[in-house]
């Protein structure tokens, strides 16, 4: 039997990658042994077992800005939780194991190590995480989103361009038919705002600043304003925009659009080539090591977004969103060049790499 150790959280751009190869494996290999190591009290502990996969938490998490006392205790977290990674792996015995990043990937990896297994990198952002970069002598192979994170790594005969893994939940649906469903009526431009269950601050004040000017164009605007923010922006909501607190159907909304305005993280890049959706991308200040806005440039250096940095979202969002909607070629083109980008069957392609390393003990 197949034994495949999944490690990776905190995000979803950690989290759903390795779910996406989880249900690839499980699809060709029904009787694979499938275990997730993750943490308590994140994205991991509820996505995991709702995807139907087996899930294991250890007691490790990331340095916090808001406590000392909690910095203190990482040491003995980290020994800890390395000690019930190994635990876990003596048991399960995994013969390969995928991590996506984040902090619970060192433990669980180490574990994984101990007990012989092949380790598996995916680093889905244009700067690798530190945790891909203190792991990258432990693994054999490491797979990338974008080629320009190849050279932040030592050992380049490690890695290979594969793109980011997508979930089978995420696919192309028909235009028309997702319109309908939305009730969005006639043949007016649709862009889809979307900031995460959340929300993204910045982004929706951009939107409110530019709302006017987008209605008078006849423009329909799908808003996703997140949990948080729902109650201030839903006043705003009328014939031509629709404001919404969460999206469950998120296909029907990709699919519906001309334009996705976004951040730039990693989950939302790999659905948006998946899907070939051209994009106004406003990446997160302050994220880790500033990594959307790496990601954000790696896809406009593509041809295959428009970067709008939060700082001049007013002036410069309104602008672009129109351009972009009145210039069909230049969507074209974009869609195009997110075509180029590949990295459709990344999810796949990384499975059945898993599965031959199970089988003939290496990657093949």
């Amino acid at each position: 039997m197949n034994r495949v150790l999944f490690t990776g959280g905190g995000t979803g751009g950690h989290v759903f990658p390795a779910i996406a190869v989880a249900e690839r494996v499980r699809e060709k290999e029904p009787e694979a042994a499938i275990l997730f190591i993750g943490t308590k009290g994140k994205i991991e502990a509820k996505a995991v077992p709702e995807a139907g996969f087996t899930f294991k938490s250890i007691w490790i998490s990331g340095f916090s800005r808001k406590s000392i006392k909690d910095n203190l205790l990482f040491p003995l977290k980290l020994v800890v939780s390395t000690l019930q990674s190994i635990g876990i792996c003596m048991k399960f015995k995994p013969q390969v194991v995928v991590a996506t990043g984040g902090y619970v990937s060192g433990p669980a990896v180490t574990g994984a190590k101990v007990m012989g297994a092949k380790v598996l990198l995916i680093e889905p952002n244009s700067y690798p995480g530190i945790t891909t970069r203190l792991l990258e002598r432990k693994a054999e192979e490491i797979h990338l989103m974008f080629e320009d994170a190849a050279r932040y790594l030592r050992d380049k005969k490690k890695v290979l361009i594969t793109g980011n893994p997508v979930r089978k939940s995420i696919n192309e649906d028909d235009s028309a038919t997702a319109r309908e469903k939305l009730g969005i009526k006639g043949a007016n431009k649709v862009v889809f705002v979307v900031g995460g269950s959340l929300g993204a601050k910045g982004i929706n004040k951009g939107i409110e600043h530019s709302l006017n000017e987008l209605e008078r164009e006849g423009v329909t605007i799908l808003w996703q304003t997140g949990k948080l923010l729902y109650d201030h922006y839903s006043p705003l909501s009328s014939e031509k925009v629709k404001v919404l607190s969460f999206i469950e159907n998120i296909n029907d909304y990709y699919a519906a659009a001309d334009l996705v305005v976004a951040r730039a993280g990693a989950t939302t890049i790999a659905e948006l080539s998946y899907l070939n959706k051209p994009a106004v991308l406003v990446p997160l200040p302050f994220s880790a090591e500033d990594h959307q806005l790496k990601n954000a440039k790696s896809m406009e250096n593509a041809g295959a977004a428009v970067v709008v940095e939060e700082k001049n979202i007013e002036k410069e969002l309104l602008p672009v969103i129109l351009s972009l909607l009145n210039d069909e070629g230049k969507r074209a083109e974009m869609i195009n060049n997110l075509k180029k980008l590949g990295g459709k069957d990344a999810a796949e392609v990384i499975a059945g790499r898993v599965i031959a390393a199970c089988k003939f003990g290496n990657f093949s």
